[in-house]
């Protein structure tokens, strides 16, 4: 594996919450797509058509790119009226044309307390297919996350098989969390697998740079390139444990995480995603 192109996009509002600051740490890093989340106080699947023309006119001017929205859709509940969230979701179909995004990332839906696990999963199956109908020519890519019916393997396998429309997104760092072997779902799922959310973790859940946690990175992220994948977002989620306000806890000064702001803690995953990248013979862009 040498010289091979690829494309390494980011969770630029870690870096900062304004389009500015986004702008200027990704390119500091050299980065040249967002995954977009959140600009100003606004998710942005809730932009305004004109706020979404204004963000692609920056953007183009320096030079960046939005391939996928990071969407919080399938974040809710089944016993929540899903009429709101559908007209949410097509709202944002219109969004994505605009900005440019050819993928959008969801989840499967919260558990529900007191609810049967395969009635659970058979709606969720069913909400899925409802975001696939109304999704158009968006690519929608499932994230494994903690609490919802696909934290674990194996209903990420069910959605996309069942549905074959979604894909996965593989996040090594939420399946850790879920107390989940990374390499048994790599096994598992990296046919259905689109793209990688680069995150890594330890045994006791706290978020660590690529390649210093247990999620077997280096190795995920080596096979998804040797079977053709080039694309994959980074997610750093350092600074939620080493900002400021936690640098006094002996527990984190010790780990040798500890970071002077969300800039200094974005900054630190890009390095570090970057090495492995080099050792791999693998050049970003």
């Amino acid at each position: 594996m040498s010289n091979i192109k690829l494309t390494l996009a980011a969770f630029a509002d870690e870096a900062s919450g304004d389009l500015n600051g986004q702008i200027e740490a990704m390119k500091r890093n050299g980065l040249t797509h967002i995954e977009i989340r959140n600009v100003g106080k606004k998710n942005s699947v809730d932009l305004t058509p004109d706020e979404a023309k204004e963000i692609r006119k920056r953007l183009d001017a320096e030079g960046l790119k939005i391939r996928t929205i990071g969407s919080p859709f399938g974040k809710s509940r089944l016993t929540d009226d899903f009429t709101p969230e559908l007209e949410r979701f097509q709202r944002m179909t219109e969004l994505a044309e605009i900005l440019g995004a050819e993928k959008v990332r969801l989840f499967s839906f919260f558990r529900e307390k007191g609810m049967e696990e395969t009635k659970g999963r058979e709606m969720a199956l069913e909400r899925l297919q409802k975001f696939v109908d109304r999704a158009g020519d968006l690519l929608l890519c499932h994230e494994n996350e903690k609490g919802i019916y696909g934290d674990g393997w194996e209903f990420c396998k069910i959605i996309c098989t069942e549905i074959p429309a979604i894909k996965a997104i593989f996040d090594p760092s939420n399946f850790i969390q879920c107390g989940v072997d990374t390499l048994e779902a790599w096994n598992e799922l990296k046919d259905v697998v689109d793209y990688l959310h680069l995150k890594d973790a330890r045994a006791d859940g706290i978020v660590v740079p690529c390649g210093d946690g247990l999620g077997n990175v280096p190795y995920i992220l080596g096979d998804f390139i040797d079977r053709g994948g080039r694309f994959a977002t980074l997610e750093p989620h350092l600074a939620n444990f080493a900002s400021k306000k936690l640098l006094e806890k002996e527990e984190y000064k010790t780990c040798g995480y500890a970071y002077n702001d969300e800039n200094d803690a974005f900054d630190a995953a890009v390095k570090a995603v970057k090495i492995i990248f080099e050792e791999k013979g693998v050049v970003v862009i």
